[in-house]
């Protein structure tokens, strides 16, 4: 089956068949390999992507059900000013170990701070509570975020 996706702002010509999660598409299909596998389950947000600005779990979301919704990846998350000061922050707070979680950690507090631009400590570790890091960098993220916060 041929889907016609809109991700990052670009329309994309996808054929596969319906039930293929997104993840695979984007990294298989169209080479944006910025989005982690991590359990395909939903269970750890390594695959986090932004349907309709809405932070969500790429793994499980089979392409046809995306219809005409905005995708956004980790590709495109600097371009934007709010992503632009997360990534100065993770930078800043030096959040990151091995890396692999961290696209979906970001993308995960992007919408988290476009829904709550001051949050406090208990709000970040709630909404952040579904995106694990193995290297057990949840301070740095928290850190981070109220850094990105503070400059919005």
């Amino acid at each position: 089956m041929t889907f016609m996706i809109k991700v990052n702002g670009n329309m994309h010509n996808v054929e596969v068949e319906g039930d293929t999660p997104l993840l695979w598409v984007l990294r298989d299909v169209l080479g944006m390999t910025g989005t982690k596998f991590g359990c395909g389950m939903a269970l750890c947000g390594a695959c986090t992507v932004h349907v309709d600005g809405a932070a969500t779990r790429s793994c499980v979301t089979p392409v046809d059900s995306i219809g005409n919704s905005e995708i956004t990846t980790i590709e495109a998350i600097g371009a934007t000013a709010l992503g632009a000061r997360v990534q100065k922050a993770w930078l800043d707070r030096e959040v990151v170990q091995c890396g692999y979680c961290q696209s979906g950690q970001i993308m995960s507090a992007m919408a988290f701070l476009a829904g709550n631009p001051r949050p406090t400590d208990a709000d970040i570790d709630d909404a952040m509570s579904g995106n694990i890091c193995r290297c057990g960098t949840y301070l740095r993220i928290r850190e981070a975020i109220k850094q990105a916060a503070e400059s919005i």
